[in-house]
């Protein structure tokens, strides 16, 4: 059989995979449907971008991470702008079908967990989430023993000669990164000295400042939505998602703004 566009994409199947599950059905439930199964190829596609962007770092190669990086930047532009629309759905018109979701929570995607992961945010209970033996709790517990994006930048630095802290290099990756003063004063360094690897560390901080955003405007769709309800699945909706606000994945990159 020729490859056609549809054979291709595989249009069949992925068509066949919007099932409403409200009588009729609701209207609105094929458009949250759509977003939600939209977002999940998303962060496939952030998660390929994430890991090949550590491979460039590791390799020293800052043209194609500077190229990557912009790339990555461009789809968490559409992930956001994507809440404008899923937004179009007002309160009522969840609530003609939400009851359907049961147990079924935005909480339970392990991908997005594997992109916090890859980006250094590791919570331990992420892990319980999913039943041992599982494909999710596998690639999780993967993820978690895994060196994070922060760690493939500071090889990177280390690769142009700069003098990351020997503790740094050997942290625990299963741990946030904690601020370090002795590596604030390597970038400031890096700014004052080399533009083009402090072009990289822009977007570094770009990226993370698009990952605040989109947590920003996910907690006020969610509030917009359901307000101070629970989230699907028993969860604790805008509450918890609150918590998550503003809690840079690079801080020393943040740290250094007022000494540059």
């Amino acid at each position: 059989m020729p490859v056609t566009y549809s054979n291709y994409l595989k249009l069949d199947e992925l068509l066949s995979l919007q099932q409403p599950r409200s009588a009729g059905p609701e209207h609105d439930e094929m458009l949250f449907i759509v977003i939600h199964q939209v977002y999940e190829l998303w962060f496939k596609e952030m998660l390929h971008e994430l890991a090949y962007l550590a491979q460039l770092l590791r390799t020293n190669d800052t043209p194609r991470a500077l190229h990557t990086l912009k790339r990555i930047l461009t789809v968490l532009k559409v992930m956001v702008a994507q809440i404008d629309v899923l937004e179009t759905m007002t309160p009522l018109e969840f609530l003609s079908f939400r009851d359907r979701l049961e147990s079924g929570s935005g909480f339970q995607s392990f991908q997005f967990r594997e992109l916090e992961f890859v980006l250094g945010v590791k919570h331990p209970a992420a892990l319980a989430r999913y039943p041992e033996g599982s494909e999710p709790r596998r690639r999780l517990e993967t993820r978690y023993r895994e060196p994070t994006l922060w760690d493939a930048f500071l090889a990177y630095l280390a690769g142009n000669q700069y003098s990351v802290p020997a503790s740094l290099r050997g942290r625990d990756v299963t741990r946030l990164p904690e601020p370090s003063r002795e590596m604030q004063q390597v970038l400031i360094t890096v700014y004052r000295t080399n533009p083009a690897v402090a072009s990289l560390c822009e977007r570094l901080v770009d990226l993370d400042e698009g990952i605040m955003e989109w947590r920003y405007r996910h907690v006020k769709m969610v509030q917009r939505t359901i307000g101070t309800k629970a989230g699907t699945g028993g969860t604790a909706g805008a509450e918890y998602l609150e918590t998550t606000l503003n809690k840079p994945a690079f801080p020393d990159l943040w740290a250094i703004r007022t000494e540059l």
